[in-house]
């Protein structure tokens, strides 16, 4: 009788955090022993979930932390030996040395925020504002960052929601941002918002040069780039995308990407309006 509870103890001294593949047998009779059993088990697969993208995820930063670190190192040391004394080395010095700690505070501020987010002390202050006017105010804000797009809005109903003003702001502009990083100049970024029933409907489309539909499912994984290369040299750590997903999340929203190479990119995000 008491065999079952010796194979779960034996089970539970065996797991540690260098040892998350051991499993309780549930061969058995229908019983309590084995519910408890099934209960120990997916605590377990959940704890070894947890554990690997914790893994992953400080692995990925070390990764995309080493590059920035490397290329100042190897500005200093170059400054060190005889750029001190070229004005056109120290020039270019100064100016990489600069982008790569821009690239690394963004990054580090965005990692504070998901780590903040994953452990669940990020907390949400949700108040009832007028998206329209948020809205319209992400638009004017984006419009004096940049004037080589047309960022506009075709239609935006007026509409009180329920959410977190500054987290769905800071959602609105990453998208935005996103798609200025994207888009040839001169192209359109339209901002629009739309009432079905009780939900909010919001849609952000560009012009720009799209996204190939194999890479569509990938976008929101931290730290993926659809081309490493291009997103570097616009500035990019494949964090934005995350942390808007994270906060559409938060809302109980989804998001819809639908996109093509070439095509430009058009991103559904739908919120309920009382969202709780």
């Amino acid at each position: 009788m008491l065999k079952p509870i010796d194979n779960i103890t034996k089970a539970a001294e065996n797991i540690s955090i260098n040892n998350l593949n051991e499993r309780i047998d549930m061969k058995g009779p229908e019983d309590e022993l084995k519910r408890l059993a099934a209960t120990f088990n997916n605590m377990i697969n959940r704890l070894q979930d947890s554990f690997n993208r914790q893994t992953q995820f400080v692995s990925d930063a070390s990764h995309e932390l080493r590059t920035p670190i490397a290329v100042i190192s190897g500005y200093v040391n170059l400054l060190d030996r005889w750029g001190k004394n070229d004005k056109k080395a120290l020039e270019k010095s100064i100016y990489a040395i600069k982008f790569e700690v821009s690239t690394m505070a963004d990054m580090i501020e965005k990692l504070l925020f998901l780590a903040k987010g994953d452990s669940g002390v990020l907390e949400m202050n949700k108040t009832r504002f007028f998206l329209n006017k948020l809205i319209d105010e992400v638009i004017e804000e984006s419009r004096l960052i940049d004037k080589t797009h047309n960022i506009l809005s075709e239609k935006n109903q007026v509409v009180e929601i329920l959410a977190d003003y500054k987290m769905i702001k800071q959602m609105l502009r990453i998208f935005i941002d996103n798609s200025i990083k994207f888009t040839p100049e001169n192209g359109n970024i339209v901002l629009d918002s739309v009432i079905k029933e009780e939900t909010i409907e919001m849609t952000i489309s560009d012009t720009g040069i799209g996204i190939p539909k194999e890479e569509i499912e990938r976008i929101f994984d931290r730290f993926y780039t659809v081309d490493k290369s291009r997103s570097k040299d616009k500035g990019g750590t494949g964090l934005g995308l995350s942390i808007a997903k994270w906060i559409v999340d938060r809302h109980n929203g989804n998001i819809k990407v639908l996109s093509g190479e070439g095509k430009g990119t058009r991103i559904v995000i739908k919120i309920n309006i009382n969202n709780m």
